[in-house]
């Protein structure tokens, strides 16, 4: 089973479930162990796992395989369903007409979509806090899958885990749980470096640890970061954090902040 916070997830969920992973590479988990899936059926997979309930065949193989004529897309319908049987563990309930994700399965990014919505609304569980998400670092769902289905859906996915990250490390300061606060907001800044909300979040726990000389640091790695991908400055509200008093914003200081070139 994965650890984590994906694991403690699955764990509370269902513990003898299997457990589809769509963070990165297509995994699936059991208490037997984890293995991968190929490419073929690794999208067919993925594919009903975000959108539930039962899928038309002849639709869902030209979905997947759209530039394909119908006979061959339904040929490679077949194969990734053979590979997907083939699996350790059934996945997928199918018939002649049909194809569904099996019911008892779950997937990561539905337990960690239900879980952020709590902490996003303000309804969370007392275990939500339990478990630093550093198993999500790569928020990004099927990274490199160019399939017009899911560009809408990994958006969606990861900006609903980096809120999720910025409200929980901003409970755990609350809480004085400081020293966790900083491992979720770090997860969050690396994520997304160019993030402020995520910068502001790991800023105001280290300055909640009295650590000054770290949030120091951190905004003006981020200050660095901005002005030479963006041309920009951080937010006066930001550097406010650091500083009583912010500077005015100027082309100049933003330019001599931005790396000089040499021809």
């Amino acid at each position: 089973m994965a650890p984590g916070l994906i694991g403690a997830l699955a764990a509370r969920t269902s513990p003898e479930a299997p457990l589809l992973e769509l963070l990165g590479r297509v995994t699936v988990s059991n208490a037997a162990g984890r293995c991968g899936v190929s490419l073929g059926a690794a999208r067919l997979i993925a594919y009903l796992a975000l959108h539930p309930g039962d899928h038309d065949r002849q639709r869902i193989a030209g979905t997947l395989w759209p530039d394909t004529p119908d006979a061959r897309a339904a040929g490679n319908l077949r194969s990734a369903l053979w590979r997907l049987n083939a699996l350790p563990v059934d996945l997928v309930n199918v018939d002649r007409s049909w194809v569904a994700l099996r019911p008892e399965v779950l997937v990561d990014v539905r337990l960690l979509s239900d879980w952020a919505a709590r902490l996003i609304s303000d309804s969370r569980h007392p275990d939500d806090l339990a478990s630093v998400p550093w198993d999500v670092e790569g928020v990004e769902l099927l990274p490199g899958w160019p399939d017009d289905w899911l560009v809408l859906e990994r958006e969606r996915v990861r900006q609903r885990l980096l809120h999720a990250m910025e409200c929980m490390a901003r409970e755990l300061i609350g809480l004085n749980r400081c020293a966790e606060a900083v491992e979720v907001a770090m997860v969050a800044v690396r994520a997304d470096g160019l993030r402020e909300s995520a910068q502001r979040t790991l800023i105001t726990a280290h300055l909640a640890e009295g650590n000054h000389s770290e949030a120091r640091r951190c905004y003006n790695q981020h200050r660095d970061l901005v002005a030479r991908e963006l041309g920009v400055r951080p937010s006066s509200s930001l550097a406010a954090l650091i500083d009583p008093v912010t500077p005015p914003v100027t082309g100049s200081s933003i330019a001599a902040l931005s790396p000089q070139r040499t021809w």
